[in-house]
């Protein structure tokens, strides 16, 4: 059944505008659970220098920590930058969107032509559900509507998360948050 909903939703999404296809696909939160989720969201302990409210990817792990009061984190399965792709940097997040817009990079359109130019927000955005753009990079934060790449090295340097965790992690950070990429 929820198959079938999401299908219909995607096929009506198509005749949905782009000026209103991030408000009617809001409604579709809840229809975006992943198929299997690699890693559960927990919380954990942490120790590290970062103050509550920052977020910390660690790329060799492929998991991001939204630090927390009281030496605890939000860790997170992440999909990471394949080889050639990973970076580290700290930056902060200057803007946040929901069903955001894709438009690829012209770095990334050099390597591949075949992509769209421009694709609106929605279920087959390969910035899912969420996004938040980091400050003076070309990277985001945003989720996916391939959750099988989730703990994989093979985004163009993004950091990837299942839609379901990066709606979690879009409720809770702020923009002005300090972002931290480990290797």
């Amino acid at each position: 059944m929820r198959r079938i909903l999401v299908r219909a939703a995607a096929l009506a999404a198509l005749f949905v505008s782009a000026a209103t296809a991030p408000a009617f696909a809001n409604a579709l939160d809840s229809q975006l659970q992943p198929v299997a989720q690699p890693v559960p969201r927990e919380t954990v302990s942490f120790n590290g220098d970062e103050a509550p409210g920052s977020i910390v990817v660690r790329t060799g792990e492929r998991r991001l920590y939204f630090v927390l009061p009281d030496h605890q984190a939000m860790k997170y399965g992440v999909g990471v930058g394949r080889p050639g792709f990973s970076w580290s940097g700290a930056t902060r997040i200057a803007n946040k969107r929901e069903w955001p817009d894709w438009t690829p990079p012209s770095q990334m359109l050099k390597r591949r032509p075949d992509l769209p130019r421009h694709m609106p927000g929605g279920l087959d955005n390969p910035l899912g559900a969420r996004a938040m753009y980091l400050g003076g990079t070309l990277y985001r934060i945003h989720g996916s509507n391939e959750p099988d790449t989730i703990g994989q090295a093979v985004s163009s340097g993004c950091i990837r998360m299942t839609n379901d965790d990066v709606i979690d992690l879009y409720s809770r950070a702020k923009v002005g948050a300090r972002v931290v990429v480990t290797r």
